[in-house]
């Protein structure tokens, strides 16, 4: 599945981020009143790449917005603007829901079906696609408790030089107050007709696991990524409560053998400075 990996990494932002334009004067959109039967959109499949989409709204005087849904009933994006251009790498069916708003609220038009055919290829061809996930097959992932959890600056590790760069990635053996050593549980990551990722989490006090489910999205470009959906970042130790947000996450790292996300620790529960908590992840032996 080397073949399989390079997305745009724009396309992945794409699906996934709100595309905003000037939104019209409340005042100057009509009353409710408009039917579904007057609402008039088009959506094609571009002549060349099957896979890009476009989606026109031809209402006139209203607010669109657009909503895409996958095939297991994952939103995958959504957009406020009139004429919207969507990749969806994978073969599949998708749902694309529009909504006219209108001075008295919104108005849905019929669901409209999109099939695609094969997967692009193309859309997978970087590299870092086949280290985070082993395309189709799938990578598991475990804390590596040789070294499992750190702490740094913002900026880094773009720039190390900066005062903000700095980062402190202690060795277990030395510093084992880090967090309890044992097994915390997996993550496994696949593009198995979507962005699959599932998260068994062990709780701190016992052994009881969750296994939680979604999708997610990596922009490559700017070395981050999101979980939708139930799943969060695998963890390990006493630290869930210093971080508000466990699905928007920073790649620091990624190699064959090595993974390190990080969430941002707030202030929360401890009257320390902000900064990433980072979690490093290996392989797991199969």
């Amino acid at each position: 599945m080397k073949k399989i990996i390079k997305l745009l990494a724009a396309f992945v932002a794409m699906a996934t981020v709100v595309a905003c334009e000037p939104v019209e004067d409340r005042d100057n959109l009509p009353a409710k009143g408009l039917e579904a039967s007057q609402i008039a959109i088009t959506v094609t499949h571009d002549a060349v790449n099957q896979n890009l989409v476009t989606m026109q709204n031809n209402t006139p005087g209203i607010t669109p917005y657009w909503s895409y849904v996958d095939s297991k009933g994952n939103e995958i994006g959504h957009s406020n603007q009139n004429n919207v251009e969507v990749m969806f790498p994978f073969a599949g069916t998708y749902k694309i829901q529009f909504t006219a708003f209108t001075r008295g609220g919104g108005v849905e038009a019929a669901p409209v079906t999109v099939t695609i055919n094969e997967n692009n290829e193309a859309s997978f061809s970087d590299p870092k696609w086949d280290l985070l996930t082993n395309g189709t097959a799938g990578k598991t992932w475990v804390l590596d408790m040789e070294s499992p959890i750190g702490w740094a600056g913002f900026k880094y590790p773009e720039n190390t030089a900066d005062p903000d760069g700095w980062n402190w990635f202690p060795d277990y053996a030395g510093n084992s107050w880090v967090m309890p050593n044992k097994n915390w549980g997996e993550m496994t990551f696949d593009l198995n007709g979507a962005y699959n990722v599932n998260v068994i989490q062990t709780a701190l006090e016992d052994d009881t696991q969750t296994n939680r489910s979604g999708s997610f999205s990596f922009n490559i470009a700017a070395n981050t990524m999101s979980f939708n959906g139930a799943a969060e970042l695998l963890h390990g130790g006493d630290y869930y409560l210093d971080a508000s947000n466990w699905r928007s996450l920073k790649v620091v790292e990624l190699t064959e053998g090595s993974l390190r996300l990080s969430v941002v620790r707030d202030q929360s529960r401890k009257a320390e400075d902000p900064c990433q908590i980072v979690f490093h992840f290996k392989p797991k032996q199969q």
